[in-house]
């Protein structure tokens, strides 16, 4: 009598390396778009926290701050939670909020390596950035 062999071919193996290898390339870009956009909600973020900041200051003081220290946060200039933005802010008559990226994120987002903020709500670079 025969014996029925249990297992896969390497045929089939091959052809199921193949189907995850194509998904693959499709995911990693998609999945590497989606930690840039995280990463710039965080600068986003934070100049938004800054800029509220800056405005109840302003309240208070009838000026802006560069030091922001004298805003309650822990150092100048912020560095985010996950580090991926150093946070700035410059005048004292009106002011320019910068987010700089840094590590990784600088390196992945070229496009939106600062983003910006100002008293008049200019927000800068671009519309995408701000996404």
């Amino acid at each position: 009598m025969m014996q029925k062999v249990k297992g896969f071919t390497l045929i089939e193996l091959m052809i199921t390396v193949a189907i995850v290898g194509i998904l693959a390339s499709i995911a990693y870009p998609s999945y590497i778009d989606y930690i840039t956009k995280s990463g710039r909600s965080e600068g986003v973020a934070a100049v938004m926290r800054v800029a509220n900041l800056q405005e109840q200051f302003y309240l208070d003081n009838r000026s802006y701050t560069t030091d922001l220290t004298a805003l309650g946060l822990d150092a100048s200039p912020l560095v985010t939670e996950h580090g991926h933005y150093s946070v700035a802010s410059a005048g004292t008559t009106t002011f320019t909020i910068t987010a700089t990226a840094k590590g990784n994120q600088a390196s992945r987002d070229s496009t939106c390596a600062t983003i910006t903020l100002t008293h008049a709500g200019v927000k800068g670079p671009s519309k995408e950035c701000w996404k």
